[in-house]
């Protein structure tokens, strides 16, 4: 519990047998998470063995892709808050606190991996994937008018229930660029967000999108036409509102 709300932590995975079950064990035993649930997006063999092996809930998607795994996440997740994580070890468990620590305030807090100080030596982030991230992140921030992005990318983020039922509704990708639809759909809806810096460690295994240059940069291409349909969809920065879970949907056309 944190402040007398319920925190469950998901984690969508693939390609993550030999961290998952670390990654679990490091999230129960902070001591405030009260549900760790893996979304099994037809994961390598041997994942669900390994998860079998702790105490977390986990959930079979048959539809594959990112954005599938995450809306499964959010729907089957019974916390107040939710932390949406991969577990390919390149996050701490105990940056989950600093997430927390804004929860009060927030919506949706965000994670940013381009820090340098807190980006460790041998993990996957580059020249490439830095700026390329943040280029994309200040994109969003220049044509939203929204508070400061520094990464479009980052995993690792925070939804209080209002907002996850809401994306649930309206999120329509399935695949990688799922994130930044999220996104998108925190920032048009009028919900109240901020971003912090988290660790960013070295991957266990090999990613199937950022391990590739030329992949990582279809995707980041994909990124930016998903933004720019938001854009035009969107073409005046929407007023806050009090209270952003009156709005019943994001009109179509963003996919």
């Amino acid at each position: 519990m944190w402040k007398d709300k319920k925190v469950s932590v998901v984690l969508m995975t693939y390609a993550e047998r030999d961290s998952i079950r670390e990654v679990i064990e490091g999230f129960s035993e902070l001591g405030f998470v009260d549900e760790v649930l893996v979304v099994n997006n037809n994961a390598a063999d041997g994942t669900a063995e390994e998860v079998q092996k702790t105490d977390a809930r986990q959930v079979f998607e048959s539809s594959q892709g990112y954005g599938h795994a995450i809306r499964r996440g959010l729907v089957e997740a019974s916390g107040d808050l939710i932390a949406l994580v991969e577990p390919d070890g390149t996050f701490l468990p105990a940056d989950l606190l600093k997430l927390l620590a804004y929860s009060d305030e927030c919506d949706m807090v965000l994670g940013t991996r381009t820090t340098r100080e807190l980006i460790w030596a041998g993990s996957n982030m580059g020249f490439f994937l830095k700026w390329g991230n943040w280029a994309v992140a200040k994109l969003v921030e220049i044509l939203f008018n929204t508070s400061h992005l520094s990464d479009v990318g980052c995993t690792y983020r925070l939804l209080d229930r209002r907002l996850a039922d809401y994306v649930v509704k309206n999120m329509r990708i399935g695949g990688s660029h799922a994130g930044p639809e999220i996104m998108l759909l925190t920032i048009t809806s009028g919900a109240r967000f901020v971003e912090v810096p988290v660790n960013y460690l070295p991957r266990v295994g090999r990613s199937s999108v950022t391990g590739s240059r030329l992949v990582a940069a279809m995707l980041g291409l994909r990124m930016v036409a998903l933004i720019l349909r938001f854009r035009i969809k969107h073409p005046r920065p929407l007023p806050r509102p009090s209270a952003f879970d009156g709005m019943e949907s994001v009109p179509d056309g963003h996919r």
